[in-house]
């Protein structure tokens, strides 16, 4: 059950009592039957649609500030995995790739995905890893090992927020796949708690560790884009056939999203970038954002071409925008727009966008127009850039790893940064404002394009200047 893959507040419309999360998880036939939540009732942890509060004001803080704090130096990482579908049993392979990292215990309730993991840790010459596969619960013995510093959680965005906050709870540092959490309050527990625990809770956004990502960061911050005015950052993936997709996605947790949410979904993407190149939480703070959707046509579209009379998914009436469009504007007047699209066909595109007072950058195809160098009204190749590349693609210029290897360059940083006692790239505060979309969009596409407050999770943090993924390379 604890597939791979993140996020959103509900609408007023109530849902029918008695269904929890795990049980509409469990069953794309009842989800269908029992779940109709109409215009988009969200479920709660108590199994019944209600709205959640989304505060205006930062709440009284709970413990000292986790910005800036370093791990506990250690000279080997071990791991604990929670979530062994598509997602986990990928990233697996690249704990085990990486020097002076174990794995010591993995969990998922489908006992064939765990002991699939378990066999890979035993094939990379480590120790049998202890496995949880009890029950959607065995999460919790998991988090309370002595024996783990870091919990990898790769499951449905429904358990994101329980699961990051038990592991904290017990001790353990945190990594969660996007988004951070569903609501808005619970993005707010998890920042509370954080900072209560002294554990790091992090969204691991790997496209932050891209390589053209990373080397536009390192641009903008050395100045060559001038001042920098706006960006773009999205999710723009036709994920049609793999949501129909019964062996993808194991039961229908993330089409269901759909009949809940108009917002954006997976807002992290496109965001994290962005942020990062903007300085967002270290210098700029993202203040508020506007979202309008277009009609949900999409997914009613391809069921009706693809899917037989009588499979569940009949069952379900889908209210998400096919495309949303969400404006963000910082502290200091730059404006980001994010976009998300996973219904309608069209190719895959992070738009990944950056411009300022000397010009911008666009890719999907990477091109660049820069002054002094470009006058003439005709884009530039990106490649002649490669000097500024980041230090972590010029040391591993072919990582393993799907992605590009961006998800094994995020991975060796963290583990890095554990095992050497360093601030790590990003926080639980980046973590809760690349997820604040997911909730306020849906709000603001309800209110018809009315504008929401981002809370300021760093309660004033944010106007320090500090380090963040564009790091230097640590001393031996």
């Amino acid at each position: 059950m604890y597939d791979d893959t993140a996020t959103p507040t509900p609408d007023d419309t109530p849902g029918p009592d008695g269904v929890t999360r795990r049980s509409a998880l469990r069953s794309a036939g009842a989800v269908g039957a029992g779940l109709g939540l109409g215009a988009g009732g969200m479920l709660g942890a108590a199994g019944t649609a209600h709205a959640a509060p989304v505060p205006d004001e930062a709440p009284r803080r709970h413990g000292k500030t986790m910005a800036n704090v370093p791990f506990e130096r250690r000279s080997t990482v071990r791991v604990g995995m929670i979530g062994l579908g598509n997602r986990g049993d990928g990233m697996i392979d690249l704990f085990l790739a990486l020097p002076n990292v174990k794995v010591v215990a993995v969990c998922d309730p489908v006992r064939a995905k765990a002991e699939k993991a378990a066999a890979k840790v035993v094939k990379a010459g480590q120790p049998a890893p202890a496995v949880y596969a009890k029950n959607e619960d065995d999460y919790k013995n998991l988090c309370k090992r002595g024996d783990i510093d870091f919990v990898y959680v790769a499951t449905p965005w429904d358990f994101h927020y329980e699961m990051c906050k038990t592991a904290m709870l017990n001790g353990k540092h945190v990594g969660v796949e996007c988004p951070l959490a569903m609501r808005m309050d619970e993005i707010w527990d998890l920042v509370n708690t954080s900072e209560r625990t002294r554990r790091h809770c992090m969204q691991l956004e790997n496209c932050c560790y891209g390589k053209n990502e990373m080397r536009v960061l390192r641009m903008a911050h050395a100045g060559l884009f001038g001042d920098l005015l706006h960006g773009a950052g999205a999710y723009n993936h036709d994920l049609r056939g793999l949501m129909f997709d019964p062996d993808y996605y194991e039961g229908p947790w993330r089409r269901l999203w759909h009949t809940r949410l108009r917002g954006d979904l997976y807002p992290n993407h496109g965001f994290g970038p962005v942020g990062n190149y903007m300085d967002v939480n270290r210098g700029d703070r993202a203040v508020s954002v506007v979202s309008v959707g277009s009609p949900a046509l999409g997914l009613a579209e391809y069921r009706k071409k693809h899917m037989p009379p009588g499979d569940p998914s009949w069952k379900e009436s889908y209210i998400e925008s096919d495309r949303t469009i969400s404006l963000v504007q910082t502290a200091k007047g730059r404006v980001i727009r994010l976009e998300h699209d996973v219904s309608t066909p069209h190719p895959y595109s992070r738009i990944n966008s950056l411009g300022g007072t000397l010009g911008l950058f666009e890719d999907y195809p990477p091109r660049i127009y820069l002054e002094p160098a470009n006058t003439n009204d005709q884009w530039d190749d990106f490649k002649k850039y490669a000097e500024w590349d980041h230090w972590l693609w010029k040391e591993h210029s072919n990582p393993p790893g799907g992605h590009g290897g961006m998800d094994y360059l995020m991975l060796f940083r963290l583990m890095q940064c554990m095992q050497l006692g360093l601030v790590p790239d990003f926080d639980v505060y980046d973590a809760a404002v690349w997820t604040a979309p997911v909730p306020l969009s849906h709000l603001s596409i309800r209110a018809k394009g009315a504008p929401q407050q981002i809370p300021d999770f760093t309660r004033g943090e944010w106007k320090k200047a500090r380090p963040g993924v564009d790091s230097a390379k640590p001393k031996a």
